[in-house]
């Protein structure tokens, strides 16, 4: 009789972890980076490859930092939503475009010269901005994934919430929904805004 309970609680807990784990977001990864200050880069703005970026010239407000690249699907969902956020919120909003002639591997880069690769996702990017939008006060470009490898992105888009003394606050992965927006995104800026 005891031998019966001790299967009855054991299977018990095992269906208590499972329902936890269905109830449990796969793109919510946590990152070892919330709480702690932005990593330091300097990086080739795409409007104008002459002038750079580094997140100390957003000291004193807070930020957004969205990784993207033209070849993503998922940033082709999200971006007509951070084309209104951008619209609405006076919120810096940064784009980082990540590894864009990398990433879709399109292209044998041993073959492929640097100044070849920059001017092509020089291009890449600007046209996918020009035909879908520009929601992003700068886009900082991360041609061989770098600085994201210093973020911990592993895929695009990944979106970080910086606050004004340079923390990060929050790591969002995948598409920013219009709920992960008026529930998360919008209530972390109101408060880090005080």
């Amino acid at each position: 009789m005891n031998r019966y309970y001790w299967i009855l609680g054991a299977f018990a807990a095992l269906v208590v972890l499972l329902a936890v784990g269905l109830g449990l977001n796969p793109r919510d990864i946590p990152s070892p980076l919330v709480g702690k200050p932005v990593p330091a880069f300097r990086l080739a703005q795409l409007a104008d490859p002459d002038k750079t970026f580094g997140p100390e010239e957003l000291h004193g407000k807070p930020w957004l930092l969205n990784v993207w690249a033209s070849w993503c699907v998922s940033c082709r969902q999200e971006h007509p939503l951070l084309v209104e956020f951008s619209k609405k919120v006076d919120v810096p909003l940064i784009g980082l475009n990540y590894k864009e002639v990398r990433g879709d591997g399109e292209f044998d880069m041993s073959k492929l010269p640097a100044d070849e690769e920059k001017k092509l996702a020089l291009q890449r990017a600007t046209s996918w901005l020009r035909d879908h939008g520009d929601p992003y006060r700068l886009t900082a470009m991360d041609i061989d994934g770098r600085v994201g490898i210093d973020f911990g992105v592993y895929g695009v888009p990944e979106t970080y919430v910086i606050d004004k003394d340079g923390i990060i606050r929050m790591k969002h992965t995948g598409p920013i929904t219009p709920d992960v927006l008026t529930k998360k995104i919008l209530p972390l800026l109101a408060g880090l805004s005080k």
